[in-house]
């Protein structure tokens, strides 16, 4: 292994915005946070602007000075058109081309009919046909917890009504790019948050409120269209980090330094429900709860640091210990939900408070399991690369120290060495299919040795030709009698067999 060691640390100042506005930046965003990323795109869309109504206007004027040139040889005919109409119809047509450079930068207007049918105690609003195909169960409660909500206000009735013609219009927009819709949403936030500060007077905590709940009620109806959309990469990217932490598997809570001792129950405890939490929030629909996935997941992480390390845990702990959490659930879809709440959550939410640092954190936790490498786990590069390609496997790590009298480290300790005699009775099994395959081949060897050995002494001591039984005249051969006692000259002084005698009864 290398003795130096990157480790993962995280200074927090890499956190914020690098404009230096003080609120939490996102990877998503350059680093930016999302009041100087809007502004930042804004100028850009606008020096744009400027770029193609300057090409527009110059592409004119060559038009009209080539006119006018050729104007000027033809003025003796008298078929000419008057000047002050070719003036009337070059300016429709300079009008016509510098709207057409400007709707290229302006977001649709197609809205459909509007009901201004107010909302009372006992009715409900009447979404067109478009919505309705894509309403649901979550959906219309939604809308009854909105209007429940709103009933009280003075202005409900018409927050209502634009919140509900907004997301009308959004059905409409489902063709347009991931960062058009955000935006759009956004600026719908923006200008609603304006209105409520200056009516209800800079009460910040009654704003924040209702702009939650229309955050819910909007993002409950438009998941369907803005979430994971057709026009972006998202399932795309969510496949490429599955895969990623899949081949991740083995990584360690050692390589990663993390400071929680998962044999104490109460560790455990505290790691399964950070796990837990953090898959969850795929099942949510509005942003905010999915932030509340990840900030319920981060505290469970902080507690679980806590009572491992007897003290309050630190950003340096916190970071790798989110790490090992994301590693070990494997969150479904993550790209997209970060992608997700990061366009359509309500930006006060992300560029402060805990929600905004929990969920920034979340975004490094990631960013640095898609650069991971063997410098980060204090691995050689070699040694990264077998792991990774599932060649070899990290060695397991031997349990000590004063927890490991505890039954949780007990049972861990007897997990270790079953892996550990299965490991050697597969080196084991191993070495005699080796030697199995050995005796075969030796046995093979000795047996063509003993053939060729045969062959030759077959060869060198040739067997004797038998004499051929002598034949009849018909081609029969005569058999010759023998007996043991042929030989003996005496046989011929015996006297005869005796005969049977019949006797008739």
């Amino acid at each position: 292994m290398m003795s130096q060691r990157r480790g993962i640390h995280l200074d927090q100042s890499e956190l914020l915005c690098t404009k230096g506005c003080g609120f939490y930046g996102n990877t998503g965003w350059q680093g930016l946070c999302s009041k100087c990323w809007r502004e930042e795109n804004q100028r850009e869309k606008q020096n744009q602007i400027k770029e193609d109504w300057a090409l527009a206007e110059r592409l004119q004027k060559e038009e009209e000075e080539a006119y006018t040139s050729r104007n000027q040889k033809a003025q003796s005919q008298p078929t000419i058109t008057p000047f002050g109409k070719f003036v009337e119809r070059k300016t429709k047509e300079k009008s016509s081309k510098v709207n057409t450079v400007t709707r290229f930068f302006t977001p649709s207007s197609k809205t459909p009919p509007k009901k201004d049918s107010p909302f009372d105690a006992h009715s409900s609003p009447s979404p067109s046909s478009s919505t309705s195909r894509h309403s649901s169960v979550d959906s219309d409660h939604a809308t009854r917890e909105f209007i429940d909500f709103l009933k009280p206000l003075k202005s409900g009735r018409e927050i209502f009504k634009q919140c509900r013609a907004f997301t009308e219009s959004m059905v409409y927009k489902r063709e347009m790019a991931a960062d058009e819709l955000s935006e759009c949403v956004q600026d719908f936030y923006q200008n609603l948050s304006d209105r409520l500060h200056t009516q209800f007077k800079g009460s910040s905590d009654h704003v924040e409120s209702v702009m939650d709940e229309v955050e819910k009620y909007m993002m409950t109806r438009l998941y369907k269209e803005v979430f994971c959309p057709e026009t972006t990469d998202d399932e795309k990217k969510d496949l490429a980090i599955q895969k990623r932490i899949r081949a991740l598997h083995w990584v360690t809570i050692e390589m990663l330094c993390v400071p929680v001792e998962e044999e104490i129950a109460e560790v455990s405890d505290s790691v399964v429900k950070a796990i837990t939490d953090v898959i969850e929030m795929d099942s949510k629909r509005v942003p905010k709860e999915k932030l509340s996935c990840i900030t319920r997941c981060s505290k469970h992480i902080f507690n679980a640091i806590k009572i491992s390390k007897k003290e309050a845990a630190s950003a340096d702990d916190f970071l790798p210990t989110l790490i090992y959490i994301v590693l070990k659930a494997n969150p479904p879809r993550l790209q997209s939900n970060i992608q997700y709440i990061t366009r359509f959550s309500n930006p006060s939410r992300l560029m402060t408070g805990e929600d905004g640092y929990y969920f920034t954190n979340l975004c490094c936790a990631v960013a640095f399991i898609e650069k991971l490498d063997g410098q980060s786990l204090n691995l050689s590069s070699e040694e990264f690369d077998h792991y990774m390609s599932g060649q070899a496997s990290p060695p397991w790590p031997q349990p000590g120290g004063a927890s490991s009298s505890s039954p949780g480290s007990a049972a861990l300790s007897q997990v270790h060495k079953g892996l550990d005699l299965l490991t050697g009775l597969g080196q084991r099994q191993e070495r005699v299919l080796e030697d199995a395959r050995q005796l075969e081949s030796d046995l093979i060897d000795w047996t063509d040795e003993v053939e060729q050995k045969v062959q030759n002494v077959l060869e060198s001591f040739p067997p004797e030709t038998e004499t051929p039984a002598p034949s009849t005249a018909s081609g029969t051969a005569v058999s010759v009698a023998s007996a043991i006692d042929s030989d003996n000259v005496e046989n011929e002084l015996l006297p005869p067999p005796l005969t049977p005698q019949v006797f008739a009864g």
